[in-house]
């Protein structure tokens, strides 16, 4: 078990999960904009890697679907409509721990210093914090912030603020996430040390090889 002098935490997928169901919000999404459904959520996350940086969710959005439409050969120009009804629509605040989440944090607290870093802006992703009751549970929190030079990870922006800030060099922590692409590659290529929380989705070729793998966080006290 290595001893660390940082543990930094990705958000969505990994701390918490939504209670929307993602099918039956895409398919609403859908009928709000009066357009056949052309997408699956899988392939919403199968698009976020190659899109470009986004200052805003409804810009977030506009690129997602915009991606999407094209991959399905249709015309783009419907994606605003589907960005707002989808926005219309989703609830940053409904949202419950992963398995093993709280108790992670909670213990990681005791371990050293804890950071969150999450793909998403700080007034959504505060909502969430705060509608789990971790708002102040991090000793830094690091959104993503283009206009402030913090780009989404695995740009290595965001993780060099909460080093930082937590004034601790990359082989004293560890990042853990969901995503091979942005929470491992990211990690990876600072230097840290990174665990992998394999939430069971196919997110295509496995190009990026994490320090430790976790089926769930209830497993991450085997780690620290």
């Amino acid at each position: 078990m290595a001893a660390y002098d940082a543990i930094c935490f990705d958000l969505d997928h990994t701390l918490c999960e939504s209670t929307q169901d993602p099918a039956a919000l895409l398919e609403s999404t859908f009928e709000r904009a009066g357009c056949e459904r052309f997408c699956t959520p899988a392939d919403l996350r199968a698009a976020v890697p190659d899109l470009p940086t986004a200052e805003t969710d409804r810009e977030f959005y506009d690129h997602l679907f915009t991606e999407v439409a094209q991959r399905a050969g249709v015309d783009p120009d419907v994606a605003p409509t589907l960005a707002a009804a989808y926005l219309e629509r989703r609830d940053p605040t409904a949202v419950r721990f992963r398995p093993g989440a709280n108790a992670a944090l909670e213990y990681a607290r005791t371990r050293g210093s804890v950071g969150l870093i999450t793909n998403g802006g700080r007034k959504t992703q505060t909502r969430k914090l705060r509608a789990l009751g971790i708002a102040d549970a991090f000793d830094v929190r690091v959104f993503t912030e283009p206009s402030a030079g913090i780009l989404p990870k695995p740009n290595a922006a965001p993780f060099e603020r909460a080093l930082g800030e937590l004034d601790v060099a990359p082989d004293a922590a560890i990042h853990v996430g969901d995503s091979l692409h942005a929470d491992i590659a990211g990690a990876n290529a600072m230097g840290l040390d990174s665990a992998w929380l394999d939430t069971g989705r196919d997110d295509g070729p496995r190009d990026h090889e994490p320090t430790y793998e976790l089926a769930s966080l209830e497993s991450f006290e085997t780690i620290v």
